[in-house]
């Protein structure tokens, strides 16, 4: 469901970050998406999104008023948009794709390095070093344990994930044994 999701909110998020590049508002529309995905993922609101039975058009007017005077018109427009074309359920993942857009087009990557150990200050360094040689821009860690990966990392840079963990080496041992 996740890549499901992203699919359908890649389009609309690469759209919104081009149309914010060319009026030079990349800023004030990322803190509306992030306002808008707040709303969109409060678990009430997403419950009435998510519920067939509730009315698009009533759904759209409550987010657009809840925005109130402070949404933009085309901000309204990308919520009537969705809202026509039943896709308010993406608008958290809308939100964080335009904020990868954003941060890469300044030339510093997001990148997520999951451990199954406590990862210093050195090592961190090393490992930011060595991501910005291969990723060929500045990078952003967040650093997070996991013991549930065994032994090892997993390292996320938006599309890109390099499981070097010992969970997913048995995962494709696994895999390689079933078939």
């Amino acid at each position: 469901m996740a890549g499901e999701i992203t699919t359908i909110a890649r389009p609309y998020a690469e759209a919104v970050f081009k149309r914010a590049q060319e009026l030079g508002t990349v800023d004030q529309w990322s803190a509306s998406l992030n306002t808008l995905a707040a709303t969109a993922a409060d678990p009430l609101m997403a419950a009435q999104i998510a519920n067939p039975n509730c009315p698009r058009e009533r759904l759209r007017d409550l987010i657009i008023q809840i925005g109130g005077e402070s949404m933009s018109a085309e901000l309204g427009n990308l919520v009537r948009l969705l809202a026509e074309n039943s896709r308010l359920a993406a608008l958290p993942e809308i939100a964080q794709l335009y904020e990868q857009r954003r941060v890469a087009a300044q030339g510093v990557r997001q990148v997520l390095v999951r451990s199954a150990f406590p990862v210093d200050a050195d090592q961190e360094q090393v490992l930011a070093t060595a991501l910005a040689r291969r990723l060929g821009a500045q990078v952003e860690l967040t650093v997070e344990q996991d013991p549930d990966l065994i032994g090892g990392v997993e390292i996320h840079a938006g599309d890109l994930v390099i499981d070097d963990s010992v969970r997913g080496k048995l995962k494709q041992l696994s895999n390689a044994l079933q078939f």
